[in-house]
């Protein structure tokens, strides 16, 4: 029964990073614009200052890519707490009924995967090489923690009793 309790806690702990983020994220609304704008420029990229791909030097088109991190961050969110709800109801049921209700949280961590290794690591730190800069490094370093975060809790949760 612990263990249950210990998966329950973890994607609800996944579902609340997210929504926490994305609501600072709203808070701060023109320094999430800004710095997005900022890794996408390439500005004081010193160490590899070309690029193989491009560069977007449009702040306005910034827009899109924050509205995905945010619609991202908001779908962990919900999942991770509707997946969390879900298992709590089915905490003293058979191990099929419990297995089945993890869906949402599973949902919850690759969608986080998704977000975080997904936007921030492979098109932010790799195509758009935000690792050049102290913003997009510290933004790239919190980014991987997540992602690893989340790729552990979902291969436990995954886990079956049996």
């Amino acid at each position: 029964m612990m263990v249950r309790w210990i998966k329950i806690a973890l994607v609800a702990c996944i579902g609340l990073q997210a929504l926490f983020y994305v609501l600072h994220n709203l808070a701060n609304l023109g320094a999430a614009h800004g710095a997005l704008s900022y890794v996408l420029s390439g500005a004081d990229h010193v160490v590899y200052p070309d690029t193989a791909f491009f560069h977007v030097g449009n702040s306005t088109l910034a827009w899109l890519p924050l509205a995905m991190v945010f619609a991202g961050e908001f779908l962990v969110g919900i999942f991770g707490l509707k997946g969390a709800v879900r298992m709590f109801r089915a905490r003293n049921a058979e191990a099929e009924v419990f297995h089945e209700a993890k869906r949402d949280g599973v949902i919850a961590a690759g969608l986080a995967l998704l977000v975080w290794f997904g936007l921030f690591m492979t098109f932010g730190a790799a195509f758009f090489q935000m690792w050049q800069t102290e913003v997009g490094a510290g933004s790239m370093e919190g980014a991987f923690m997540y992602a690893v975060v989340s790729a552990v809790a979902m291969l436990f949760v995954c886990l079956t009793e049996d």
